[in-house]
């Protein structure tokens, strides 16, 4: 049976048997004797994105990957960082620090602060995180066009990530293929990205897609 550890762009965690390029995690939420959740969906304001092969690393998945045998942070797993990102978590600093670096550099150049660093980022999120508690703001049809590629939005339950001009449904196995923006006309729609993810993928950074957009 699939572990509950597999995050969606709303960033609820489900169990799915599909994987995904990604992992992740939101600190120890996890019981390792039960290999199951806890309450609680997050310990951190650090909502990470990390990449699932490092330096030979092996974990078990929700077990016990701490010394003396304790729990170790919860992995997640991601479709890919698009939808990790509209989840409302960011790159890695240890894993990935080159695009952690990259993302909170955008970060600094968007809102003017000079020597930007994670905890500010993780700061802002953790107010916007539809999982954490925040509110997602409404947007209209006209303004579609004007949404960066990677950005997620949200209708009548489901998911859809925009690239290059169309719309991709979203699931745990893949995206749908690319629609016209005309297909959500008087839809009621939500922005699932957060903004301050939106404003940083709007000043160029770049997330990895899941292979099945390129279909």
């Amino acid at each position: 049976m699939p572990l509950q550890n597999r995050v969606d762009p709303f960033g609820a965690i489900h169990a799915a048997p599909e994987r995904g390029m990604f992992t992740g995690n939101r600190g120890i939420i996890h019981d390792p004797a039960t290999r199951t959740l806890l309450r609680k969906r997050w310990a951190l304001q650090a909502w990470i994105i990390c990449v699932c092969q490092f330096r030979n690393v092996r974990r078990e998945p929700m077990g016990r990957n701490r010394p003396e045998g304790k729990a170790g942070w919860t992995e997640l797993f991601f479709l890919d960082e698009v939808t990790a990102l509209a989840a409302g978590h960011r790159p890695c600093f240890f894993c990935q620090r080159e695009r952690a670096r990259d993302f909170v550099g955008r970060f600094g150049e968007v809102f003017g602060i000079a020597e930007p660093r994670a905890p500010q980022v993780d700061k802002r999120l953790h107010k916007e995180r539809l999982a954490s508690g925040g509110k997602r703001p409404t947007v209209a049809m006209h303004d579609l066009s004007g949404l960066p590629d990677g950005a997620v939005i949200a209708t009548g339950g489901s998911a859809y990530a925009l690239r290059h001009g169309k719309v991709l449904r979203w699931s745990f196995a893949g995206y749908g293929p690319p629609a016209g923006l005309g297909q959500l006309e008087d839809k009621a729609l939500m922005l699932l990205t957060p903004e301050t993810t939106l404003a940083v993928l709007k000043h160029g950074f770049r997330p990895v897609w899941h292979p099945s957009a390129e279909a």
